[in-house]
């Protein structure tokens, strides 16, 4: 678009309509019109060779190929390897995106509407072109009932599509949110020949699982021989590899994943070169077993990679059952976990604790709660706890002078204010009726994590059973609330915005499907939710979830658990990594889209001062 300025969205107010290849939630995007790569991607990679890694989100089967439905679990990185969506986001700013599918965006200066517009060289891999029409379709149906309601309520934001020519299209939105053009340029686009019957009718969208889909990103599925395995092959015609959002990227001719039912089959298979890169979620594994010949040798190597901003994983409680739903009950809970002695003796000092739901640095409370915070919890003084207003709240901890002895006898005097009394052989309530938890889960090892802390339950009188199920019905029963406790987490989002809704909010409590795992249902936390997406600046943004995380910490839904603060990533020294590791990714996803097959002959580089990080 000739004369087309960059600018931020800040800027909205003066402007009328807002044009610009790239946009940013708050302040500029970081890189500028005429930008040849991101500064993570290294645009000069060799492309080719083979990647095969193992358990992808720790999934062990998958029976679909449709990463949209509810039903079933999709293929590993399906979703990744095969849609693109209208706009990149970048992976070390906070929300900002630059054109992939769309090549030019217009957004009106009070958030009413973006537009887009589509690059004509995009394509599908059966080599028809993306047209608006394809993305209005691809929009409907994933707001639709055909589809999860994970991508329903991601796009909740959006009320309209609307196909302007067949190179446009407008999104109209319920609300001026900030996010709402970024979250349109989030949308994934699929061709509406997928599936597609000769007689050209299709069967409904829903029952598309097994149907190979129509890409329209870089990988084709090559081969799947089984519920475990699956190849995808770079398609030699993707149209988009050379645009600057993804120079550098999806260099693999072949990736290949292969899923184990345990922690161990995928390290024995690495160690035995079936695997060629193996991301490792276990610290004991990985102080322990990373032993052998190619490790000796220089074959192999270990890699510690920083890994974004502390995020919250604990153990999830199920608030819809009654006997959780007392504050206090809760508290107990929480106080009967030992993380610090966890720490010590079973993770080799390798994690750090989660005592937030945001990036504490940004979004997350610290200290006494400021005057915007105070502005906007006041209003609910008197439904909520004393500490909301006081210093953050700081986790259990069982170091000296504290133990485990003083906490679970703080836990057994809440249960007690509780009406939960020991009598009997068990904690019961005044009805008689034992508390029993059951402890699900569906990672093999977890239960050596978790024993311990079910013993400290024990103690306080709580029969608790564990429970370990496989991938495909852990899913089912956790897409359905159907648990008493189960270890879960909030990976960190770099600017919060409508996953707030998903994870918290009262709307998404009794909805299938949806993150609100824990069943959080308040009028206060709805209303800091939408303090967050109404925010027009980021201080604003900043006093809303902060006051939205001490809420949520002081309301003890969750145990929180631990996180590691950096990635361990071992692998074959024939790979290659660009040289600047980006601010937040997920690992796997790192390795698939920006690793490389060193060319012969290829000299690792200088270590940086990061330990196991080399630039290669």
């Amino acid at each position: 678009m000739p004369g087309r300025v960059l600018a931020a969205l800040t800027l909205l107010i003066m402007l009328p309509v807002f044009a610009a290849p790239s946009i940013a939630q708050f302040g500029e995007p970081r890189y500028p019109a005429g930008f040849t790569h991101f500064d993570y991607a290294n645009p000069d990679a060799p492309a080719g060779g083979v990647l095969n890694i193992g358990n992808y989100n720790a999934l062990q089967s998958y029976d679909s190929l449709n990463p949209f439905l509810l039903r079933g679990a999709p293929a590993p990185d399906i979703l990744n390897l095969m849609f693109d969506t209208l706009m990149q986001r970048s992976w070390d700013e906070p929300a900002s995106e630059y054109p992939l599918i769309a090549d030019d965006v217009q957004v009106q200066a009070d958030l009413t509407s973006a537009t887009f517009h589509l690059n004509p060289a995009a394509r599908f891999s059966n080599g028809d072109h993306i047209t608006a029409a394809d993305v209005k379709y691809s929009f409907d149906i994933l707001t639709s009932t055909q589809a999860s309601p994970l991508f329903n309520s991601q796009f909740e934001v959006i009320k309209s599509a609307t196909v302007l020519d067949p190179s446009t299209i407008r999104f109209d939105f319920r609300r001026p949110e900030r996010d709402a053009p970024l979250i349109a340029g989030d949308l994934p686009v699929f061709s509406p020949k997928w599936g597609m019957r000769p007689d050209g009718t299709r069967p409904p969208f829903d029952q598309l699982a097994n149907v190979p889909p129509i890409a329209s990103g870089p990988y084709l599925i090559e081969r799947r021989s089984n519920d475990k395995t699956i190849t995808y092959r770079r398609n030699p015609a993707y149209w988009a590899a050379d645009l600057p959002s993804r120079r550098g990227m999806f260099r693999f001719e072949r990736v290949t994943f292969q899923l184990f039912l345990d922690n161990f089959g995928p390290l024995e298979a690495f160690k035995a070169g079936n695997l060629d890169v193996n991301v490792e979620g276990s610290a004991t594994i990985w102080a322990r077993r990373y032993v052998g010949e190619k490790f000796r040798n220089g074959e192999l190597k270990q890699g510690i990679f920083p890994n974004g901003p502390p995020y919250m994983q604990g153990i999830v409680i199920n608030v819809r059952r009654p006997m959780f739903q007392d504050v206090r009950v809760r508290h107990a809970l929480t106080l009967a976990f030992d993380y610090d002695w966890m720490n010590r003796m079973m993770f080799y000092d390798q994690y750090r604790r989660s005592t937030t739901y945001f990036d504490p640095d940004t979004f997350g409370a610290t200290g006494m709660p400021g005057p915007k915070e105070l502005a906007l919890l006041e209003p609910y003084r008197t439904s909520l706890p004393a500490a909301v207003f006081g210093p953050m709240l700081k986790q259990p901890s069982t170091l000296p002078p504290n133990s485990l002895r003083g906490n679970l006898r703080e836990a057994r005097d809440l249960l007690a204010e509780a009406g939960w009394h020991y009598r009997d052989g068990a904690l019961r309530d005044a009805n008689g009726t034992a508390m029993t938890i059951e402890v699900l889960d569906d990672e093999p090892g977890m239960d050596r994590l978790l024993l311990p802390y079910m013993q400290a339950l024990n103690t306080l009188g709580i029969h608790t059973q564990w429970r370990e199920v496989d991938s495909a019905l852990y899913q089912k029963r956790l897409d359905n609330f159907d648990f008493d406790m189960t270890t879960g987490g909030y990976l960190p989002i770099p600017v919060p915005g409508v996953e707030l809704l998903r994870r918290f909010g009262s709307a998404a409590a009794s909805e299938v499907g949806s993150e609100n795992y824990v069943g959080v249902h308040s009028k206060v936390v709805d209303a800091l939710i939408q303090a967050a997406l109404s925010a027009q600046t980021l201080d604003d943004l900043e006093a809303a979830t902060r006051a939205l995380d001490r809420v949520l910490i002081n309301a003890y839904y969750m145990v929180p658990e631990f996180y590691a603060p950096n990635a361990r990533i071992a692998y074959k020294t024939t790979f290659g990594w660009p040289a600047i590791v980006p601010k937040s990714y997920h690992d796997v996803d790192w390795v698939v889209d920006y690793w490389y097959v060193k060319a012969h002959g290829a000299v690792t580089a200088a270590a940086s001062g990061v330990p196991g990080l080399a630039a290669h």
